[in-house]
């Protein structure tokens, strides 16, 4: 068995498939999002996962959800219990990222037909994810294996969707993309200190390097 057969499974939406990049943004304060997320999204970025680490996101979630309808997809990021993921689902968020290995998470969320994208880094995490109905699985911290680590999941399970995450700099994103990642999640490496007052035109500058390596070999 390899998850592939399982009927409730939620696809990845079509901006964040398409553009394979998901930039995790980890801001200090939610009033800081739009500063930098219209940057992001100017620059060719598809997908953003704001995060609940940060103060204030469930707050702000619905107007980032409607400033970027259409342009950008706004999922909603470490998320780690039932009461958080019913936020998510009332909000209309159209996915979730959760950096644990939880049935329990991935089940409602299956229900709900939000797509979720699981947390893990054993083969025995990352499948429990996907036999469930994930959308795909993250392997976090991406920076403790290899890209070709894609390639040994695919021996036992064939159908597997998987996003690195953690670490994924701009090599590493061509990496894990040419070894058949579906995308990638890209923190620090490519929003630097944008969230504590960093030069606007740097960040655009490194975000159009990552959403080109993102666009090679597409067909975008």
């Amino acid at each position: 068995m390899t998850g592939e057969t399982t009927p409730n499974r939620a696809a990845l939406p079509t901006l964040t498939r398409d553009g394979r990049l998901v930039v995790v943004a980890r801001a200090q304060r939610a009033e800081d999002y739009e500063r930098v997320l219209d940057v992001l999204v100017d620059a060719g970025v598809r997908s953003v996962e704001v995060t609940l680490t940060t103060p204030g996101t469930f707050d702000r979630l619905p107007a980032l959800i409607e400033r970027y309808r259409g342009a950008a997809d706004i999922g909603v990021g470490t998320v780690t219990a039932l009461d958080q993921l019913e936020r998510v689902i009332d909000a209309g968020a159209p996915y979730a990222v959760t950096p644990i290995t939880s049935a329990a998470l991935v089940e409602r969320a299956v229900a709900a037909g939000l797509p979720i994208v699981p947390g893990g880094l054993t083969p025995t995490e990352l499948f429990a994810s996907w036999s469930l109905g994930a959308s795909a699985v993250k392997v976090f911290p991406a920076g403790q294996v290899t890209p070709g680590y894609v390639k040994d999941l695919r021996g036992p399970f064939p159908g597997i969707a998987v996003v690195p995450s953690g670490g994924v700099d701009l090599d590493g994103a061509r990496a894990w993309l040419a070894a058949g990642a579906v995308a990638v999640s890209v923190g620090g490496p490519l929003l630097g200190d944008a969230f504590a007052g960093g030069d606007l035109a740097a960040l655009r500058e490194r975000t159009a390097r990552f959403v080109a390596v993102c666009a090679e070999g597409s067909g975008s």
